[in-house]
């Protein structure tokens, strides 16, 4: 199984990264959307936990995970989601909150992420202060513990975080919550270009990329571009499901079709 800085190295390319949300709508029909994200050409796929106060996320996503919650999806049963998808030849990154580790036992949950081919997690809520010892349990299975920076970090703060991550680093587009933008920061460019100086990990972009138009402006200057709320949208918005997989397969193409035709950066 390849590792995180090995699937960013081997692709030659900005990275297509959807998200999906654990067990939305069910957890027979988010195997589906994973499924639908690999043959749409996805190349590293990630699953969030549901959790019941998603801090870092907008409404789609928090509404989507208060349904996963209700059907009673619990973090064992995406380890199971994700699992399944590796086995089908996916990459999986996990994104889950610090108390659904806590709460699993993090020796657990990571030997849990290392057995179902994982290869790493996004824990939003995890300062760096606190990490090491995670990201000590985490590497004992060869799962990445994926730190994040925001626009808003000093640069006191990106040399510590950086000079702590390993696979690579998660970049906050904007300060708020996920959701999909209308817009994207102007100055989004110069604060990974502010990241680049203290690192060599790759950068991947997510919180507001929601147009093939913006996948192709963020893949100009990052590694890898994260699209979340857009995609659980449209399964949210569509009363047909399989009307929801034709359109999210679609809309993955063409933004692969433009991570392909573009020029390495």
């Amino acid at each position: 199984m390849k590792s995180l800085a090995e699937v960013f190295a081997d692709a030659g390319r900005p990275l297509l990264m959807p998200y999906a949300v654990g067990g939305y709508p069910d957890m027979e029909s988010c195997a589906r959307i994973l499924r639908t994200y690999r043959e749409a050409g996805a190349d590293l796929i990630e699953i969030g936990i549901p959790f019941s106060d998603p801090l870092a996320d907008g409404p789609v996503i928090q509404a989507a995970s208060t349904v996963a919650l209700a059907r009673g999806v619990r973090p064992g049963d995406v380890l199971e989601l994700a699992a399944r998808a590796a086995s089908e030849g996916a990459r999986i990154v996990l994104l889950s909150y610090l108390n659904t580790i806590l709460a699993f036992g993090p020796e657990r949950f990571f030997a849990k992420c290392g057995q179902s081919g994982v290869l790493g997690v996004v824990v939003p809520d995890l300062p760096v202060e606190e990490a090491a010892e995670l990201q000590a349990q985490a590497k004992e299975w060869s799962v990445d513990m994926i730190l994040l920076v925001a626009p808003t970090s000093t640069d006191a703060r990106l040399r510590r975080i950086t000079a702590a991550a390993s696979g690579f680093i998660y970049c906050v587009s904007t300060t708020g919550v996920t959701g999909a933008r209308a817009t994207l920061r102007s100055d989004l460019p110069s604060f990974l270009e502010r990241v680049r100086q203290y690192t060599k990990l790759p950068l991947a972009v997510g919180f507001g990329v929601s147009t093939v138009e913006q996948v192709a402006a963020v893949a100009a200057y990052a590694d890898g571009v994260i699209i979340g709320s857009a995609l659980v949208d449209m399964v949210a918005k569509n009363s047909d499901f399989a009307s929801s997989l034709t359109a999210i397969r679609e809309y993955l193409g063409n933004a692969r079709a433009t991570l392909v035709a573009g020029s390495p950066h």
